[in-house]
């Protein structure tokens, strides 16, 4: 069984997928963008500003599926420039306080609206 889970207070699918999936124990949280869920405003300009942006929306969908930034078990970071890493993961990190979870960060050539970055994660059900 799978159950879908939905927010308003993140951006909204763009395609054919949900914000998140509940399967067993486990919850997948689909890749997302620093899309202002309230303003519709799209961050481009600012690495740091994005990267915050991009961690609330997760936070939102893991506190709609009862969750939060500890049950993450594994998250991914896609980057358009490996050279915003740093910047990336100092915001990344401020959201964790320990047993930070598996990762992986790969640039890529693009990603959806032009946006610089996209972060998905995995976390476990509480």
């Amino acid at each position: 069984m799978k159950k879908v889970i939905i927010t308003d207070n993140a951006p909204a699918p763009i395609g054919p997928y949900n914000q998140a999936i509940v399967a067993g124990n486990f919850i997948f949280v689909s890749g997302q963008i620093p899309f202002h869920p309230g303003t519709g405003e799209l961050i481009i300009d600012d690495i740091e500003v994005a990267a915050h942006l991009v961690m609330e929306n997760i936070g939102a969908i893991l506190e709609e599926a009862k969750a939060d930034f500890s049950h993450i078990v594994k998250s991914t970071i896609f980057l358009t420039d490996m050279q915003n890493f740093p910047k990336v993961n100092e915001v990344y990190g401020s959201y964790f306080t320990d047993k930070f979870p598996a990762r992986e960060t790969v640039e890529v050539s693009g990603l959806p609206k032009g946006v610089n970055i996209e972060i998905s994660v995995i976390a476990l059900k509480p």
